[in-house]
């Protein structure tokens, strides 16, 4: 069954320290990364305020911070819409994930410390103890295991001395994770991730970067391809389903 968009309500009291309109884009920004928000759909103002609980003002504030970032197309005369997604540059995708990361993995590895080698080991401990998916049929997304493995690549680069570098890097895993939740859908798919993150983190940790580079590297290719079988199977399941109906 597919899931649907729940009302998320920003309420009239956001949480201490933020604005109502960094509360709405911080929910937006969810909704799109996690499929909830399609890509091309569009994001009528008047509509949304009513499904967040905002006012027009802080929502187009949040909706042009999301403009630039490239996660909403904004049209002078069209209004706002979710930024569309190519999947034919999934390899491309791919490719530039690898270059940049291995990069800042090295230099991750070779600055070091015992409180990043501790952080790395209690994240893959709670990732491990954690489902993936919240139905054993079917991939339903479990948010509590997609947020520990978003810390966990995270904290692999962590100790990377180059912002820039690691901004550059969220950038296109935050891409990557549209499309793996977009494509994923059916049964859940086998596949040891605990296994291949253990291995990449033991590399690290001794500070083999040679191996550590070439298992995060085999570990993104193995999802480039899942997640592009994955939306084959949609699509042709889209199009027999447009046969039937024509």
């Amino acid at each position: 069954m597919a899931r649907k968009p729940a009302v998320r309500s920003v309420g009239s009291q956001p949480r201490e320290g933020i604005t109502r309109a960094t509360a709405v884009y911080e929910k937006l920004r969810t909704d799109i990364a996690d499929g909830l928000l399609t890509p091309g759909s569009k994001l009528r103002v008047e509509l949304m305020c009513d499904k967040y609980g905002v006012g027009a003002t802080p929502l187009r504030e949040a909706l042009s911070r999301l403009s630039a970032e490239g996660l909403v197309v904004r049209n002078d005369l069209r209004g706002f819409s979710v930024a569309p997604l190519n999947w034919a540059e999934l390899p491309i995708l791919t490719e530039t994930r690898i270059r940049l990361e291995t990069l800042a993995l090295k230099d991750a590895i070779s600055a070091r410390t015992s409180d990043w080698e501790d952080r790395l080991v209690l994240l893959h401990h709670r990732l491990g103890r954690t489902p993936r998916s919240l139905n054993e049929q079917s991939h339903q997304p479990n948010p509590e295991w997609e947020a520990l493995h978003r810390d966990f690549h995270r904290a692999l680069l962590a100790t990377c001395p180059s912002r820039w570098l690691l901004s550059y890097c969220d950038k296109l895993a935050e891409e990557a994770y549209r499309l793996r939740q977009l494509a994923a859908s059916g049964p859940s798919k086998k596949r040891n991730e605990h296994a291949e993150h253990q291995s990449i983190m033991n590399a690290a940790i001794q500070g083999d970067i040679e191996l550590a580079i070439r298992l995060l590297s085999a570990h993104y290719q193995k999802t480039e391809e899942l997640v592009s079988k994955a939306a084959s199977g949609s699509a042709e399941k889209k199009l027999q389903k447009s046969r039937k109906l024509s």
